[in-house]
């Protein structure tokens, strides 16, 4: 399936044919038109529109917030829109692409369809972006933040050699649960801590996070690692080199990680909001 976006500019390929030929990217020039808006939009987003619209939508609460927990809202904000974007776009070109579907074991590692590059695309725009503002922002997003947003971003751009690009598109469906994650930290912000909403959406929060990242994620990841070894086996196909397979292993698994362990701490976060109060707790009230 080709690419349904409008098609690059003749002079923004030409900019990046150079540096996709020195990094092995040789799909790179036809999505830098995805990556490159992706970003800006994103940048823009943070800046101007979370900051007009989150003012409007909680007048009460969003004007009052420190200078760290406004950079927080906006991130969050940002990642609704790029998690409920992505996501949909993920599932439409899944579910069109006949193409994509067809592929066999070899394929599935090497093979390319422009519409995974579109995908692809704007997913590696959103995480440079989100490797920026991790940078930028450290002390308030953390160190496991920062290096979720750099395994992300070297996972999407070695996927324009392109490798694995099908199961780059399988993996972006793990951001089905981040709606649900924003949605609980915007629900203590306005202060609905212990809502019934919060309950719905903790639940909701905790079944996709552990559905689409912990099996399904662990499951493609499985997949993939199985492709991969097999085109090892059979160099005389396409080889693959050792120091991609390792690169991408590392990658994948640091994000794996990051999951599970992620996943513990939200049952910690998600059941505390709900344990009865302490009779010392109940006295101050």
């Amino acid at each position: 399936m080709r690419d349904p976006f409008f098609s690059p500019p003749g002079i923004l390929v030409r900019a990046t044919k150079p540096l996709a030929r020195r990094l092995a990217l040789n799909t790179l020039p036809f999505h830098a038109h995805e990556i490159l808006p992706a970003f800006c939009i994103y940048e823009f987003i943070n800046r101007v529109v979370s900051p007009y619209v989150s003012a409007r939508l909680a007048p009460k609460t969003y004007p009052n917030l420190s200078r760290k927990t406004k950079i927080n809202w906006n991130v969050h904000f940002v990642s609704m829109v790029q998690s409920c974007f992505i996501n949909t776009l993920a599932l439409w070109v899944i579910y069109m692409d006949k193409e994509r579907r067809q592929m066999d074991r070899r394929e599935r590692v090497w093979g390319y369809t422009g519409a995974g590059g579109m995908v692809q695309g704007f997913a590696a725009g959103y995480f440079a972006w989100d490797l920026l503002a991790s940078a930028e922002d450290v002390d308030i997003h953390g160190w496991g933040a920062l290096f979720h947003a750099l395994s992300a971003l070297t996972v999407s751009m070695m996927g324009f050699r392109p490798f694995v690009n099908y199961y780059g598109l399988n993996l972006i469906l793990c951001e089905l649960s981040t709606p649900f994650l924003n949605i609980h930290w915007w629900l203590d912000k306005v202060g609905m801590t212990g809502s019934t909403l919060q309950l719905v959406n903790g639940i909701a929060l905790l079944a996709t996070f552990g559905g689409s990242r912990l099996i399904w994620g662990t499951y493609q990841s499985y997949s993939m690692y199985k492709d991969i070894w097999r085109a090892i086996q059979n160099p005389g196909e396409l080889p693959v080199p050792i120091w991609l397979a390792g690169a991408y292993l590392v990658s994948t698994l640091a994000l794996s990680c990051l999951n599970f362990y992620w996943f513990g701490q939200m049952i910690q976060a998600v059941t505390k909001r709900f344990e009865k109060p302490k009779e010392e707790g109940k006295k101050r009230r």
